[in-house]
């Protein structure tokens, strides 16, 4: 009976890709043109990502610094004479 059951499940889920299937849709449009517009643009994006990045590590890395130079600490309030 076991057996039976899990022969059944296999086939259903074997099958059921079938049922669904959809029409294959273009996702980029087939104009070489565009297509180069689109990949550009993806480049663009990606470069401009990575320099983020790039700046937020070197402000990270300029913040530890000054605060292993002690620059950030306040001072004592210096006396007045009054």
């Amino acid at each position: 009976m076991k057996k039976l059951f899990y022969t059944l499940i296999f086939l259903l889920l074997s099958i059921a890709p079938l049922w669904g299937a959809a029409a294959k849709i273009e996702v980029f449009p087939s104009a070489p043109y565009t297509r180069y517009i689109i990949y550009e643009s993806l480049a663009i994006f990606w470069l401009f990502i990575l320099s983020l990045v790039v700046i937020i590590k070197l402000k990270l890395r300029e913040i530890a610094r000054t605060q292993k130079l002690g620059i950030n600490r306040e001072e004592a309030p210096i006396p007045q004479l009054e």
